[in-house]
């Protein structure tokens, strides 16, 4: 936890968000952990830790945000009622509530972050960097600005994020490792065993005679929910999106070349420059310098040398006009002839000389080779200025009652029609009905709805909208022995292989317990006897499944066992050796153990002790001012 604040406050967001780490990992202990945390209080602020109060303003811009969030995530909106399912108001809440208790006690502790300290953080913030590499103002105030933030929030904001850190640093730095510890995670991850082991496959089961009627009957009774039929429904589906309403064909050839002229570079590469310019501090000094090189006087290279410029420093990289930040110096740049020293530029950062040095010549697609994909984008656009009008029509036809199959021959449209489709989006046949778009959300609101329901279009990842009526319910429902007949009778003769075959297992790593050789006993069943060796935990190799593996390592050495193996067969194994190498403190295997080891220790340790902070200040809730922060009374 810790790790992830230290990396994540080295960005200006990270250290907005980075107390959304500490409420969501602590969330548990805010909800759960204080007895009182939800009890009615007389303030109108949503929550009190101590003195320390959460305005609802603050509530409400975090839970919007984080609402805005999800829905980015997602790629669709999500209502108030999804939020609250899935918890996203309590977990804000918490969130709030772990932040003011940190605050509470740095308050308590006199921890201030002086205004150097700030300052200085937010000079070294890359993002609030210039072209020159060092701050500047206008970009931190264009940054905060696309943020939706004020500078005062800002700077008060990365206040108490560095308090909450040094706070955190300071319970949690330099926890030791026990090496007990150390040397047990080493055994673990490290330890290889060697194995001898033969495999029973669904041959050594024997012949299996056919089931009679008493024992299908039998079995069909005991597992009759594993032959049910789920519940199936029919749905006509009306698809609007800009894909269906789009139509390249009728854009005018003219339309198509002026998008082209004006967008050219998007087809193909645009000519490129290699560039070296010299920064002077005023025009005088630029122009003097000009007047020595175009005299034989001096280079370009050695006025650079004069001005302290290595190669590295002289040239400017490689780019397109359009990737140059300084209009000024693209516009010299791309005007100037190769090899030839520029007049005086004054751009952003100073006045300049430049030279060109290379010229990469840029290509273009010809109309005829892209016109295909101009028509389809301007029809696109099109079709999104007018999808909401189509979508307003429709919804005036629906208003009416009218069938969704005649408004689809109204509007031109498409109609779909799923005979039948369950909760999963297979049909009877088990295929997946690849109609429906947005499969996920669609089919869950096909399921909620019901025959002759009123269904509002749900909004679909292009932009677009499907309109949905249920016309046909079939109920989940046992099928008869006879429809299922052929699948029961499968299902008992795998069932009646896989018991035979552990009775065997069991019965050869009773005879190997005994003393019997694994090949004589793997060759009295048939089979041949294999050797494995350097067998890691947790990975299936050499025919024994990641369960055998698993199996394996629970075993002593010397001992027998068995396990499922790969697909229906059985894995019959005796433990021949088990080594652990050296461990070596500081090999890099380990330092990284305990890195790891000593993280997770400290999460632990911060989780507590923001419980206790929690504990001893006190927390209560304003329920009746959390929900009309939120927005709603429920």
């Amino acid at each position: 936890m810790l790790q992830g604040f230290r990396a994540a406050s080295q960005s200006w967001l990270g250290k907005i968000v980075v107390t959304v780490v500490f409420g969501l990992l602590i969330a548990g202990l805010a909800i759960f952990g204080i007895g009182d945390i939800f009890r009615g209080g007389g303030s109108n602020a949503v929550a009190t830790v101590g003195s320390t109060q959460i305005p609802a303003e603050a509530l409400r811009t975090a839970y919007q945000n984080q609402l805005q969030r999800l829905s980015r995530q997602s790629r669709r909106p999500i209502t108030p009622d999804q939020a609250r399912a899935l918890g996203l108001d309590r977990q804000v809440l918490a969130q709030l509530i772990t932040e003011a208790s940190l605050d509470q006690k740095t308050k308590d502790l006199g921890l201030r972050i002086p205004d150097s300290a700030v300052v200085r953080l937010i000079q070294e913030e890359p993002a609030f960097k210039g072209p020159s590499g060092a701050f500047d103002v206008n970009t931190f105030r264009d940054t905060l600005r696309q943020a939706g933030l004020t500078e005062q929030g800002f700077v008060q904001e990365q206040r108490a994020v560095a308090a909450r850190l040094q706070l955190a640093d300071a319970i949690t730095a330099e926890l030791p490792v026990p090496l007990a510890a150390r040397e047990a995670i080493h055994r673990y991850t490290a330890e290889r065993r060697a194995a001898a082991y033969f495999t029973l496959p669904d041959a050594a089961a024997g012949e299996i005679p056919a089931p009679t009627d008493e024992e299908v009957n039998t079995f069909y009774t005991e597992r009759k929910s594993a032959f049910r039929a789920p519940e199936y429904r029919s749905v006509n589906l009306l698809v609007l999106d800009p894909a269906t309403l789009a139509k390249p064909d009728a854009v005018p050839e003219a339309e198509a070349r002026a998008r082209y002229e004006s967008e050219k570079s998007r087809f193909g590469t645009p000519e490129k420059r290699a560039i070296q310019q010299i920064v002077f501090p005023n025009d005088a000094d630029a122009a003097a310098a000009l007047a020595r090189i175009r005299s034989g006087e001096a280079t370009f290279d050695q006025v650079a040398t004069e001005r302290g410029l290595d190669a590295k420093a002289l040239d400017l990289g490689t780019f397109a006009k359009s990737e140059l930040f300084d209009p000024a110096v693209a516009d010299a740049a791309f005007a100037a002839e190769p090899n030839a020293v520029s007049e005086p530029v004054k751009g952003r950062f100073g006045t300049v000389l430049l030279r060109v040095t290379s010229v990469q010549p840029g290509a273009r697609k010809p109309f005829e080779e892209v016109a295909g994909e101009v028509r389809q984008e301007i029809a696109l656009e099109k079709a999104r200025d007018g999808l909401e009008k189509v979508h307003d029509a429709i919804e005036d036809q629906r208003a009416g009652a009218k069938p969704l199959a005649d408004i689809a021959r109204e509007q031109g449209l498409t109609l779909v029609t799923v005979p039948a489709v369950d909760a999963q989006g297979r049909d009877p046949q088990g295929k997946v009905a690849d109609a429906i778009p947005d499969k996920d959300a669609t089919l869950a609101a096909i399921f909620r709805s019901d025959m002759g329901a009123d269904n509002e279009a749900l909004r679909t990842r292009s932009g677009g909208y499907v309109w949905y009526d249920v016309t046909k319910i079939d109920p989940a429902h046992d099928k008869p022995l006879a429809e299922v007949r052929d699948a029961v009778v499968a299902q008992w003769k795998a069932d009646e292989v896989s018991r035979r075959l552990a009775a065997k297992a069991r019965e050869a790593t009773e005879r190997l317990d005994k003393g019997e050789a694994i090949e004589a006993v793997a060759k009295s069943l048939g089979q041949e006897a294999k050797t494995a060796t350097d067998i890691a935990r947790g990975r299936g190799r050499d025919g024994l499944s990641s369960e055998s593996v698993a199996r394996l390592f629970a075993t002593p050495v010397g001992k027998s066992g068995t396990a499922s193996g790969e697909e229906t067969a059985r894995v019959v194994f005796r433990v021949t050796g088990a080594t652990v190498p050296a461990f070596v403190p500081s090999a890099a295997g380990a330092v990284a153990v305990e890195q790891q080891y000593r993280t997770a220790l400290a999460d632990d340790i911060l989780a507590q002790y923001i419980a206790d902070v929690q504990k001893q200040a006190g927390v209560s809730v304003n329920e009746g001012a959390f929900r009309r922060a939120i927005g709603g009374e429920y």
